[in-house]
């Protein structure tokens, strides 16, 4: 199994929360097998999503498609940082 872990501020949570909930058949169809989604005590604005995916490969595919740019964009993500493992 290939992990992702993607660490990012986003305007509000709440909004950003259903956007990512549902996109959710989405990243199913794209190689997501498992998620986790933790926000720092501190700033409940900043989100770490921890995943596991079919591959690297299709995980990038995903994240980089322009329907996913689109996505982050619109649920106010924040200059995403992405480690692939």
């Amino acid at each position: 199994m290939q992990y992702v872990l993607i660490i990012h501020e986003v305007e509000d949570y709440e909004s950003w929360k259903k956007i990512f909930d549902d996109a959710s058949d989405i990243r199913r169809e794209a190689g997501e097998r498992a998620y986790q989604v933790l926000k720092y005590e501190s700033n409940p604005n900043k989100v770490v999503h921890f995943s596991s995916w079919t591959s690297i490969e299709d995980a990038k595919r995903f994240f980089e498609s322009p329907e996913l740019v689109k996505i982050r964009a619109d649920a106010g993500v924040k200059s995403p940082d992405f480690i692939y493992w």
